[in-house]
């Protein structure tokens, strides 16, 4: 059969890019070479600043070298015209224009980089063809067009408004919208997609940063991260060898066991510290006086009942039980920890406070340092006809708290006095700013970040431990 050739005359829209694509696929492992299903994976491309998130069952990520969501392909004579109208209210057209006859795939992309619609036309004639998008939710989208290794993108804005997401082929422009000899009339939306494209910029040697997240022991642990220069095609294995590995749970010396958490490479405990000796089963006082030398313990609100839900409130000699202050990560200081744990150094806070900040599902807002609520425990905050104005603040929707699973309870402070009760939650590092004072982080009902100051060692605040 004669090949059909049509010589068509177009403006170029964009940059010629001969696109060269590279898939990621991810699978996870435990310690014992067992398969783990990932319930996502974060894909950071580090030398860009972007960030994308396979949620299960998507586990393929294809990226585009060169290209990004404002380059389009034209290759010569194919490619999408500017969808009208942009933006749009549920339904726009776009037209198509193909040089050679054959199949053609569309794809819709959202903002996260998944497919939300797609659509395979076969035996599409040379000529320019409209087609008809219909989107229901707001957004910015990525409409690209396919044939034969040839790409082409355009940028979409819908308001909302749709009745669903698809594609619907209409017909050739000049012609009656209908029917068009040899092509489908309506593509579905895809149903369990395990295949995602990214419309963000990528070059090969790009510096990429992987991570896996999986329920294990009915905890949501991480991977080992992988961080390296990408310039191919690659299947990755996530281990999930993580330091809270084996350890769900840790006792202190009083029998009192604590849920731990891991968040990035650190693990947590998952509950504020209520021992009343140190692990030499010394004895620790309870509520002595306010003291910047003599170490004491204190029940939140003096009220002995709160103890097993907000643990006991310490004064900075407590903490260090005779240690010298430690910068260093990490600490190296047990202090008023169980055996294989120590108290955080103000390094350590930094870290954990990075981290959280550099993972887009635990950040509220378009500010990465608003982590205070992915900390916050989902219930016990006060709250008040101002923090519901506040869209951030921990006290705000508490159902959504709670993120990290840190869940900081607020225990308040002594003082010389119990204050702050279900306002807020203070926690000591083992790092001291000067001779009357020490380095710690809170947290506060109306606030939106994890906040850094230093206090009188005197005061009563609560303690968490860090694996060694």
């Amino acid at each position: 059969m004669k090949k059909i050739l049509c010589f068509i005359t177009l403006a170029l829209m964009g940059t010629v890019v001969l696109a060269q694509t590279v898939t990621l696929t991810f699978t996870g492992q435990d310690a014992g070479n067992k398969y783990v299903q990932l319930d996502r994976v974060s894909v950071t491309n580090l030398t860009k600043d972007w960030q994308e998130t396979l949620i299960w069952p998507d586990t393929t990520l294809t990226m585009q070298n060169g290209t990004g969501i404002d380059e389009i392909s034209d290759y010569g004579s194919f490619g999408l015209s500017q969808n009208t109208p942009n933006p749009f209210n549920g339904i726009t057209y776009v037209n198509l224009t193909v040089a050679d006859a054959g199949t053609v795939t569309l794809d819709i992309v959202d903002g996260n980089g998944r497919i939300v619609g797609t659509c395979h036309v076969a035996s599409l004639q040379c000529g320019t063809h409209q087609f008809r998008i219909s989107m229901s939710a707001a957004g910015t989208y990525v409409l690209t067009a396919r044939q034969n290794g040839k790409t082409s993108p355009i940028k979409m804005v819908c308001n909302g408004e749709g009745n669903g997401n698809g594609i619907e082929y209409a017909g050739i422009v000049g012609t009656h919208h209908g029917t068009h000899h040899g092509a489908s009339l309506r593509c579905a939306t895809p149903k369990s997609p395990t295949r995602g494209i990214t419309t963000h910029p990528f070059n090969f040697g790009d510096i990429m940063k992987y991570v896996g997240f999986a329920t294990i022991n009915d905890t949501e642990v991480e991977s080992l991260n992988i961080t390296q220069a990408q310039n191919a095609s690659q299947t990755f294995v996530l281990l999930f060898s993580s330091p809270c590995n084996g350890t769900p749970t840790i006792t202190d010396i009083d029998g009192n066991v604590y849920n731990t958490v891991q968040i990035g490479s650190q693990c947590w405990m998952k509950e504020n510290l209520r021992t009343t000796k140190y692990a030499d089963n010394t004895f620790i006082p309870k509520d002595g006086s306010y003291s910047l030398t003599e170490p004491y313990r204190y029940a939140p609100d003096n009220d002995s009942l709160n103890v097993a839900t907000y643990g006991y409130l310490y004064n900075w000699p407590a903490v260090m039980h005779g240690t010298a202050s430690s910068s260093t990560n990490p600490s190296g200081v047990q202090g008023i920890c169980p055996m294989g744990w120590h108290v955080p150094s103000n390094a350590e806070w930094t870290q954990l406070t990075d981290y959280v900040s550099s993972i887009s599902e635990y950040v509220c807002g378009s500010d990465n340092s608003y982590i205070a609520k992915a900390l916050a425990a989902a219930t016990g905050w006060y709250t008040n006809d101002y923090t519901a104005e506040i869209e951030c603040a921990v006290a705000n929707d508490q159902s959504s708290n709670n993120a990290t699973g840190f869940s900081a309870m607020p225990a308040g402070i002594y003082n010389g006095d119990y204050i702050d009760f279900s306002n807020s939650t203070f926690f000591w590092s083992s790092t001291m700013s000067d001779i009357n004072s020490a380095y710690c982080r809170y947290l506060a009902f109306t606030t939106s970040r994890l906040l850094y100051d230093d206090q009188y060692k005197g005061r009563g605040f609560s303690v968490r431990c860090v694996r060694d």
